[in-house]
């Protein structure tokens, strides 16, 4: 809205800067802050100082990204909203709610986060170009990490390598029998009228999504498990329930809501065979006779994993974990998952762990894991010979960081730059944006001609 089009509604919107011709708007700057704290973004210093900043920032790059004819893709975008207003329902409880919280309709939220998302990505795209040619050479991490202060050298917590073996022991065919037959008569009785698929999803769905009644918000194909995604994109009928789909996660019934191109908004209840007693006990005997096959040295571990393990991220890699978060083999005891970070806290390194029930990350099913310490790295400063990836990562976001520092602050001395009194006073984390000779009644005209 501009300040002309604010005035024919009656209505003076606040500038609290201008950058080249654009403004930037007190309520801009409201909603900036009402969705940071909806994600829970962390916010260093004055918000009211530190948001501005950081959309004038944005708008000297999407200006650039209009130079530079980058574009991002319509559905890459909304894919993003759609994640991002799946997320604030679940965590505020439902759609009303997050009405309540933005005090505006669910289209009217979208529209704002589409917004904000596109010029995030715009931001992104812009900084990759300018930072595409960082690339480290060992020359340049060891000059990187040699120029470090003492105190300033990172200090890397305890980790540890760890190689799993696993067996899903085996569910009695009566059991995936009576589950089916469950959800067979769920889908009859809301396919004859008799009951409301959100409400049976609420009371007897084993998935997260049962508190919104079994609805996932619209997702991409690709988002979705293979198996779901082709009954559910073949679904046209919104009051009729699809048949019986198996995927990793379990055994689940599906509703048609809405399409959008390739996207879709389906309700599901998900119903897990449950593991026996009984089948945990078998499969914690046939693991822990291979232990002390392995005990007797008739074969290793690392020998044993491609025809035991029943880990489709391992069985292949004899046994090795990665961590997802950074690639590499290394954990802290915090990234591992709950129950092999027990075990391992008192093992010693090339130590064989006894078998043990863990919950499967992925499927939340019950499962059996016996796990070897091959690595433990005790806290330490960071050093060349141990951490050398983490040092070039520090060099290569130091050094991006650096390249785009420079090239908004000659944006910033290159652009017309105007801050109302109110919001001057603050500590930039860019200079140059108070300029001599521009004050917030300068009647200058402005530059808006960016380089």
């Amino acid at each position: 809205m501009t300040i002309m089009a604010a005035a024919q509604n009656n209505i003076v919107e606040e500038v609290a800067w201008w950058i080249g011709d654009q403004p930037i708007y007190k309520s801009e700057i409201e909603e900036t802050y009402q969705t940071m704290q909806s994600q829970r973004s962390d916010i260093e210093g004055d918000p009211y100082c530190v948001i501005p900043e950081r959309l004038a920032v944005e708008k000297l790059f999407i200006h650039q990204a209009e130079i530079d004819s980058i574009e991002v893709p319509d559905n890459q975008v909304m894919q993003m909203v759609d994640q991002q207003v799946n997320f604030l329902i679940a965590n505020l409880g439902s759609q009303q709610k997050v009405e309540e919280f933005y005090r505006r309709p669910l289209p009217a939220v979208r529209e704002q986060l589409r917004d904000m998302i596109r010029n995030h990505q715009l931001v992104e795209e812009v900084q990759s170009s300018l930072t595409k040619e960082v690339m480290a050479t060992p020359n340049d991490v060891r000059r990187y990490f040699n120029s470090l202060p003492k105190d300033s050298v990172p200090f890397v917590p305890l980790q540890v390598e760890v190689q799993i073996m696993t067996l899903n022991p085996v569910i009695p065919r009566e059991e995936i029998d009576e589950v089916k037959a469950r959800l067979r008569d769920y889908a009859e009785r809301v396919n004859k009228g008799e009951s409301d698929f959100s409400t049976l999803a609420i009371l007897y769905s084993e998935d997260g999504s049962s508190l919104r009644g079994g609805e996932l918000g619209f997702i991409g194909r690709a988002n979705l498990e293979p198996e779901y995604a082709a009954v559910a994109f073949n679904l046209n009928d919104t009051k009729k329930v699809s048949k019986i789909v198996e995927t990793q996660f379990g055994y689940h019934i599906i509703q048609l809501i809405e399409k959008r191109g390739d996207r879709i908004n389906t309700r599901h209840i998900l119903l897990r065979p449950k593991v026996s007693d009984k089948d945990l006990t078998e499969a914690m005997t046939r693991l822990d006779t291979v232990r002390q096959e392995i005990l007797a040295e008739k074969f290793t571990f690392e020998e044993a994993v491609p025809y035991v393990s029943q880990d489709k991220d391992t069985h292949n890699n004899r046994g090795q974990m990665v961590n997802q978060e950074n690639n590499t083999t290394r954990f802290e005891m915090g990234e591992l998952p709950q129950e092999v970070s027990r075990v391992v806290a008192d093992m010693s390194v090339g130590e064989l762990s006894k078998p043990f029930i863990m919950k499967d990350p992925k499927r939340n099913r019950d499962i059996v894991a016996m796990v070897k310490l091959s690595n433990r790295i005790p806290g330490h400063r960071a050093n060349m010979s141990d951490d050398y990836q983490l040092i070039k990562n520090l060099y290569e976001s130091h050094a991006k960081e650096d390249i785009v520092t420079k090239w908004v602050e000659k944006k910033i001395a290159d652009t017309y730059v105007r801050i109302e009194e109110g919001w001057r006073d603050c500590d930039f984390k860019h200079k140059g944006w108070i300029k001599e000779g521009v004050s917030s009644d300068s009647s200058s005209d402005r530059d808006d001609s960016k380089e």
